[in-house]
């Protein structure tokens, strides 16, 4: 099992927006996509200054199933929440192989 996590720091303006725009329609459209069999939000407990850091993860089967989405869906999506938010979060990304 593949997890992908995208961790963003949320200007706090917009923080409640982003997280009803997360949860009501970026997570569903990139489950949508069907390369994901799980997704979860999670808020980190230790805040920083300047703004709230959340971690968007999904889990799919195997990295071809990533690198396709990758290839195929993420673009797009990455493009719709830019323009939703420009400028408002920052995100990195990271690939974990869940072991247990």
């Amino acid at each position: 099992m593949i997890l992908y996590n995208v961790t963003s720091s949320v200007d706090p303006e917009v923080a409640e927006e982003w997280v009803t725009f997360m949860r009501d329609v970026h997570m569903p459209d990139v489950m949508a996509t069907g390369f994901f069999v799980k997704s979860q939000l999670l808020r980190l407990l230790n805040e920083e200054e300047d703004g709230f850091t959340y971690a968007a993860q999904y889990y799919c089967t195997n990295m071809e199933q990533l690198d396709e989405y990758q290839r195929v869906s993420a673009p797009g999506l990455r493009a719709d929440l830019e323009t939703r938010f420009p400028g408002q979060y920052v995100s990195f990304r990271t690939v974990l192989e869940v072991i247990d």
